[in-house]
């Protein structure tokens, strides 16, 4: 592998670890939004990785969870369920940034917080 592509890689797993870490922090201040923010942006960047390590690129967010539902999902090696789960982040991102009137539960939160977690674990397991 490239040494730029290995350093990319490794940024983006960095970030996601960070954004998780972030994620945890704005929701002990009660910051709800920016927490499923970080939490979507998290998911977000390990995906990124895995998918650059298959030699995979897209520069669009929908264009990283379509490659992979296709590569990972689909192939069953990722759990469907964190497929779902990635899916929903992205669309409860989306509300939270860009909606009127939304609203996150605090349980809700802290459980997508734990499955993030999760996620995360599952994915490093393919690297």
């Amino acid at each position: 592998m490239n040494n730029w592509k290995s350093d990319l890689i490794d940024y983006r797993r960095e970030r996601a670890k960070e954004s998780l870490e972030d994620a945890k922090l704005l929701f002990e201040n009660k910051r709800f939004f920016s927490s499923v923010n970080r939490i979507y942006y998290g998911l977000f960047y390990e995906v990124h990785a895995l998918l650059l390590g298959e030699g995979l690129k897209t520069s669009k967010h929908t264009g990283v969870m379509g490659l992979f539902q296709r590569h990972f999902i689909k192939t069953k090696r990722v759990n469907l369920d964190m497929g779902k789960f990635y899916s929903r982040m992205f669309e409860f991102r989306q509300k939270g940034d860009y909606g009127d009137f939304v609203k996150f539960e605090e349980e809700k939160i802290k459980e997508w917080l734990d499955t993030a977690n999760l996620f995360i674990e599952e994915i490093e397991g393919l690297f």
